[in-house]
């Protein structure tokens, strides 16, 4: 179901993009990045998480980390990951599968400056061996999310350079 809804999302708003199903899991950074022949940097994860009352999906690098500071500073709360069955229950989509398409219901969306460095990056698609390959500025187009700057990467700074 959860592959569908996506399947669904991207046939009514971006029909020129294509679902890749790999025969093996690209659930983690790590996976997909192999399944791909990318970087993990290039893999783009998205986090569900609790904003006080509110849940939004954060969509950041995959080598990238939620820098605590920047993101208080920026939402005035510590971020908290929603637990698997949340996850599942408010996304529709697996821990591993997790995209800001095709949701149940509307959440605000994020992506992390992060992302920008890539012409394209890989997003899951609704299920653990699903993937998309996009252009950030598209995801950011397709859900009307808003780019912020919360994030660390290994080389310790936002954007990684």
């Amino acid at each position: 179901m959860s592959l569908q809804s996506v399947r669904d999302f991207l046939s009514a708003h971006a029909p020129d993009l294509q679902i890749v199903q790999k025969p093996t899991s690209t659930a983690t950074v790590a996976e997909a990045a192999r399944a791909h022949g990318v970087e993990p940097a290039q893999i783009a994860k998205t986090l569900s998480l609790r904003l006080n009352e509110e849940v939004i999906l954060m969509v950041m690098s995959g080598d990238a980390k939620i820098h605590n500071q920047k993101f208080k500073a920026r939402f005035n709360a510590k971020a908290k990951l929603l637990c698997t069955e949340e996850v599942v229950e408010l996304t529709g989509h697996p821990v591993g599968g997790v995209c800001p398409f095709g949701l149940p219901s509307p959440l605000r969306v994020y992506a992390d400056q992060t992302l920008r460095k890539f012409d394209a990056v890989i997003l899951a698609a609704g299920a653990t061996n699903a993937t998309v390959r996009i252009a950030p500025d598209r995801i950011v187009q397709l859900v009307h999310a808003e780019w912020i700057d919360v994030a660390q990467t290994p080389q310790g700074n936002g954007n990684g350079a």
